[in-house]
């Protein structure tokens, strides 16, 4: 894996980052906007003392109505701390100290070879816990094969069948392919999930689908899919939280500025329950509002 011919998302850019930024927004110099416990994640991930959740800067989508926008666009010197290897491994441990329940790496898709890097040396420092790989789904499968053996937990979005809605609300029409793709290899690697005995994950797959306005269809389509596909081998989050913020173009995306309706939300559960999944996490309206996105203050960095 490197980053002076970039390849490392299914953008392929193959620009030399150690000069100029990739699509992503970001050099090869990893930017860290928070490193803290974090507890509003599924309950098996941040249990009673919260997910070691460390947010990285950039982002391989571009999804219109991103709620961590003010660092997946690239971010800046306010959004972003500069570290190395080294400094991220430190990073860890920090958190471990805190104890947190799992390590969740948040969108580090383009920062991967640096982070299988920090994994290494902070499992020498004396880290213990498992690492979440918290992702969009947008991944190319070579990439993750690279890094599998570093992985406990996959957490990826699973965002839309629909190329056409892909490339609207994402710029990736090319979405589908590489999200079906990467979350069977994850699959694959991962097994069975399993458990401590305080009910936390220790190694598994949570799949996330955020419901928009307007695309209950298209989330039952999806969820038809993943369980033709994997049934309740996978475990299944189903998100009411979306947003709208103020960086939304509400002229280009009239669609998207308000929030999910109770009744959209209820008739997506009902089709999960329905389908026979029982691995699964609901939200409550309380969910969606701004103070669910935690401050890209740089704390814990």
């Amino acid at each position: 894996m490197t980053m002076a011919n970039c390849n490392l998302c299914p953008r392929g850019c193959a620009i030399d980052r150690n000069t100029v930024v990739g699509f992503c927004g970001q050099s090869n110099a990893i930017r860290v906007a928070r490193a803290a416990p974090h507890m509003w994640e599924e309950p098996c991930i941040s249990g009673k003392n919260g997910s070691g959740t460390v947010f990285f800067c950039g982002c391989t989508l571009g999804c219109v109505y991103c709620q961590n926008a003010a660092i997946s666009r690239g971010g800046t010197a306010e959004h972003g701390v500069t570290v190395s290897a080294e400094q991220l491994a430190k990073t860890f441990i920090k958190l471990q100290n805190k104890g947190v329940h799992n390590i969740n790496l948040v969108t580090p898709t383009m920062f991967s070879p640096t982070i299988v890097e920090a994994i290494a040396i902070s499992r020498q420092m004396g880290l213990t816990l498992p690492i979440v790989y918290n992702t969009s789904g947008y991944e190319r499968c070579d990439v993750l094969g690279r890094i599998a053996d570093n992985i406990d937990i996959y957490l990826p979005d699973f965002k839309y069948l629909s190329s056409e809605l892909a490339a609207k609300y994402s710029n990736a029409a090319d979405y589908p392919k590489y999200a079906k793709a990467s979350l069977e290899m994850m699959v694959k690697h991962i097994g069975e999930a399993k458990f401590d005995m305080n009910g936390m994950m220790t190694r598994g797959v949570i799949v996330r689908h955020l419901l928009l306005p307007g695309q209950l269809a298209e989330s039952k389509r999806v969820l038809d899919y993943l369980y033709c596909e994997y049934g309740n081998s996978i475990y299944y989050s189903l998100m009411s939280q979306y947003t709208p913020l103020p960086t939304l173009d509400a002229a280009c995306y009239p669609e998207l500025t308000r929030r999910v309706t109770t009744y959209e939300y209820k008739k997506l559960v009902d089709h999960a329950v329905s389908l026979g999944i029982v691995h699964g996490f609901v939200q409550d309206g309380s969910a969606a509002k701004e103070s669910f996105i935690p401050a890209f203050d740089g704390e814990g960095v």
